[in-house]
């Protein structure tokens, strides 16, 4: 796949830029420049981000960061089965803990939330940093609700982390889910409550809080641009009723009407001279009839 020219491959981050030196200096410049449109692409065009990873993959498979950037690659496109083989692949190279939520994640989204919550209670959770584990308590939340337990996964997202004033990285997220929980459950006043806070702590609109907190307070947003578009097509409306209108209102005579009927001039003169000539005609033959009947001539009248 073509890699567009501005991209040099040292984009990436310095760790991973020093695993790749493991690597052939030409090979590993051209895994760093897919490896940077994995980053690129992986929100806005996941799959496009997929297809970079597997080239990736398929030059430098040894690379634990390469592993890892394909898994992720994987599971924006919803591909689990294939993101879980990849992390695990890169946990087995680094043996770190890092990548056990978005494992717990994958478990999830193949429809196993059973072991997904068999993870969420492992060992390796007290391992994880602060942000490792409150990640990790937010797929056990949705591993209870996959599961129709709403009061648990309520429960679950009650921590010191929910609870504390600072905000950090994960607070609008955690906030939301928690928010959404409690929705879920019926609980409408509540989850307004905390949908605006997870409005005040995301800086960034990483969730959509805001718009589910207009929903619930009933603001329905308007489409300016579709608005924008209407009264265009409104105006060019008007816009052509005027200029029919100005057309009807220059008409004064016949001339102007057989202008506008498509009538030409020249036709319109020439059957005024055929009436003109047949007017003339008829008044000769009255003429003609009168000065007969004076002569006494009678054309009945038998002839002698």
């Amino acid at each position: 796949m073509p890699i567009p020219d501005d991209v040099t491959g040292d984009e990436i981050d310095k760790d991973v830029r020093q695993e790749l030196q493991s690597l052939p200096k030409g090979l590993a410049e051209e895994v760093s420049r897919n490896l940077v449109m994995v980053a690129r692409l992986i929100d806005e065009d996941p799959e496009g981000a997929y297809a970079y990873s597997r080239i990736a993959l398929r030059l430098a498979s040894r690379v634990a960061a390469v592993r890892e950037a394909a898994g992720f690659a994987a599971y924006a496109s919803q591909k689990y089965s294939e993101a879980l083989a990849e992390f695990r692949a890169a946990r087995r190279m680094t043996g770190s803990v890092d990548l056990w939520p978005v494992m717990a994640d994958c478990e999830r989204g193949m429809g196993r939330p059973e072991k997904a919550l068999e993870m969420a209670g492992a060992p390796d959770v007290q391992k994880l940093d602060k942000a490792g584990q409150v990640e990790m308590r937010l797929v056990a939340a949705g591993a209870r609700r996959d599961m129709g337990q709403l009061d648990a996964a309520i429960v679950t997202l009650q921590s010191p982390e929910l609870a504390s004033h600072s905000v950090q990285p994960w607070t609008a997220r955690l906030r939301y889910a928690y928010a959404d929980a409690l929705l879920a459950a019926g609980r409408e006043d509540e989850a307004r409550d905390w949908f605006a806070k997870a409005v005040e702590s995301d800086k960034d609109g990483s969730t959509d809080a805001s718009d589910r907190l207009a929903e619930l307070d009933g603001v329905e947003f308007v489409d300016a641009m579709a608005e924008d578009e209407n009264d265009s097509e409104a105006g060019s409306v008007r816009e052509a009723d005027r200029g029919i209108q100005a057309e009807v209102d220059d008409v004064d005579d016949v001339d102007d009407v057989d202008e506008v009927d498509g009538i030409d001039d020249e036709d319109l003169d020439d059957a005024e001279d055929e009436r003109d000539d047949e007017r003339d005609d008829e008044r000769d033959d009255e003429r003609d009839e009168d000065g007969a009947e004076e002569r006494g001539d009678d054309k009945d009248a038998p002839r002698g």
